[in-house]
């Protein structure tokens, strides 16, 4: 059986995956996507596989001053843990959401008792993180899915507006990158495949 060639779109698509990497929020610039692209990578987040048509999954978008504004959440939340936390540390804190010009936080919101697992719903939520990482990247930007002590932090969480059984899924920053990237060892695909043989 010969194999068939691959057409312009799905060549492109492989082509748009495997040549995504991470870049550094600590290492992005601007500009950022503008209102009408981020539209449009949020739209393709929400094309992810979803059991039961549940969209258990929602979005909060840092941009602008507001990405100051959570840097200030973080670094009161940090000084209610500690009164003797040191200024370079709070500073750090102030400045984390903006890092990239753009920071779109990936809530995964699960109901219980249905018939849908959680760790279904919840596995959904990571595929809008990894959706967003890959749409940023075709329309040419860097993304960095990380969640840090932020995302776990109980304060935190209720000071952006998380729900009760709501958590971040992670917080996804996107721009341009300030210097090339630079490619990364892979795994060897052979050492991860085990074709079962029944």
């Amino acid at each position: 059986m010969t194999e068939k060639p691959l057409n312009d779109s799905a060549s492109g698509v492989l082509g748009l995956l495997l040549s995504r990497r991470s870049g550094s929020a600590k290492s992005m610039t601007g500009p950022g996507p503008n209102a009408a692209e981020l539209d449009t990578i949020v739209q393709a987040a929400t094309r992810v596989p979803d059991h039961g048509k549940l969209a258990p999954w929602r979005f909060l978008v840092f941009e602008g001053e507001a990405r100051a504004g959570m840097g200030q959440i973080l670094a009161q939340c940090l000084r209610e843990d500690d009164p003797n936390v040191s200024e370079e540390r709070l500073r750090a804190e102030r400045e984390r959401f903006c890092r990239a010009p753009v920071v779109v936080g990936v809530v995964s919101r699960v109901r219980e008792a249905i018939p849908i697992p959680e760790w279904e719903q919840i596995l959904s939520a990571g595929a809008c993180c990894q959706t967003l990482v890959l749409a940023a990247h075709a329309m040419g930007y860097v993304a960095n899915w990380i969640t840090e002590w932020c995302a776990y932090h109980p304060h935190v969480r209720e000071r952006i507006g998380l729900k009760p059984g709501e958590r971040i899924a992670g917080f996804i920053y996107i721009g341009k990158p300030a210097a090339p990237l630079e490619e990364r060892a892979r795994p060897d695909v052979a050492s991860l495949v085990t074709r079962f043989q029944g």
